[in-house]
């Protein structure tokens, strides 16, 4: 089922008395049977938006439809949603099948059919085999898998995650990440994922949203996003290491960075910002590139190799810090110490203007 939102706008106010927008004008849809990642920083919104999909919040402004039907001024239970919480909320006295059918029997169920939709969903999650534990018995991402099953027993219209995977440890949550986009897949519901965490995101969603500060900065396929950014927020925000980030100027056709000349371009003279990824580099053998450094530190971690380059501690063209890193195939033998020429790779070097948005 889609979800469309226009002109949606939350604002809150603050100690202060001064309003803020943690929303702000919000123009969204969720494509059907989709499984859509809001991402972004902390205090960006995402969590505030999904919580206006759920009816726990009253929009200030603008409209919430579930497919043709308007749901802005329907409360949480009339909208047909699952909703499940960062910190799962089991009822600890109860088993993991009373606690999937504790939302049939409230619904009054009738008694045989509640039973079978909750062993059906035990099977869906993976638990079959563990309906009369208690939560204490099961571990962090089985769980999570109980609230997922609570929340889809009741045939909901919309999925909504808000930060389900934040407390579990690294392998759990590659785990569990990939149990959610099996029964999203199976199910086919209009799930929405809320996430800090940019690999988790885009991992298992269909598209992402980015936002910043109450306002979506890009929706798109994941791969598409990061390879296509439409500013530096987004550049920065994706990626791991992070994009570096130079201060540059375009000069008679050619894109200067530290001084040297790393490509050309048709855009006219200015000054710039030059974001390249750190796989956006290639070693010269030939060694004729003028884009040249000493590399400090090397990191080599299965067929990857991290270069870490220092740049004087003066300058001031890096953004952000005085260092940059380079990921190249670890088949190359490079030494802390040695001197390597570097092409720049265009489709991943992205030009911004000043402002931090993407050059025309």
């Amino acid at each position: 089922m889609e979800i469309k939102m226009a002109n949606l706008t939350k604002i809150f106010i603050s100690k202060d008395k001064k309003e803020v927008h943690a929303v702000d004008h919000v123009d969204l849809t969720i494509p059907s049977g989709k499984l859509i990642g809001l991402l972004g920083p902390s205090g960006c919104g995402k969590s505030t938006t999904l919580y206006l999909i759920a009816g726990l919040l009253r929009q200030n402004e603008g409209e919430i439809f579930f497919a043709d039907e308007e749901v802005s001024e329907m409360p949480p239970e009339k909208r047909g949603i699952g909703l499940v919480f960062q910190n799962y909320a089991l009822y600890p006295h109860m088993t993991v099948r009373d606690n999937i059918l504790f939302p049939l029997q409230n619904m009054k169920v009738p008694k045989q059919e509640a039973m079978e939709r909750t062993q059906e969903m035990a099977a869906l999650v993976g638990l079959e085999e563990m309906l009369n534990r208690k939560p204490k018995e099961l571990s962090g991402g089985q769980q999570q898998r109980v609230a997922i099953a609570r929340a889809l027993v009741k045939k909901p219209r919309v999925l909504l995650l808000d930060e389900p995977l934040s407390n579990l440890d690294a392998r759990l949550r590659l785990q569990t990440r990939e149990e959610i986009k099996r029964i999203q897949r199976e199910t086919g519901i209009t799930t929405v994922f809320v996430t800090h965490d940019q690999e988790e995101a885009m991992s298992i969603s269909d598209e992402i949203v980015v936002m910043k500060d109450g306002v979506i900065q890009q929706m798109g396929h994941p791969q598409e996003v990061y390879d296509a950014p439409v500013n530096l927020f987004v550049a920065k925000f994706l990626g791991n290491p992070q994009i570096n980030v130079f201060e540059g100027e375009i000069k008679k056709g050619k894109i200067i960075v530290l001084n040297m000349e790393i490509a050309t371009t048709d855009k006219p003279d200015q000054k710039i910002i030059v974001g390249i990824r750190p796989e956006g580099f290639m070693v010269d053998e030939t060694k004729k590139s003028a884009f040249k450094f000493e590399v400090n530190l090397v990191e080599t971690i299965g067929r990857d190799t991290t270069l870490i380059i220092d740049t004087p501690s003066d300058d001031e063209t890096l953004l952000d810090k005085h260092s940059f890193k380079v990921i190249v195939d670890a088949s190359y033998r490079i030494m802390s110490g040695d001197l390597v020429h570097f092409k720049v790779k265009p489709d991943k070097m992205h030009l911004f203007d000043l402002d931090g948005e993407l050059l025309k």
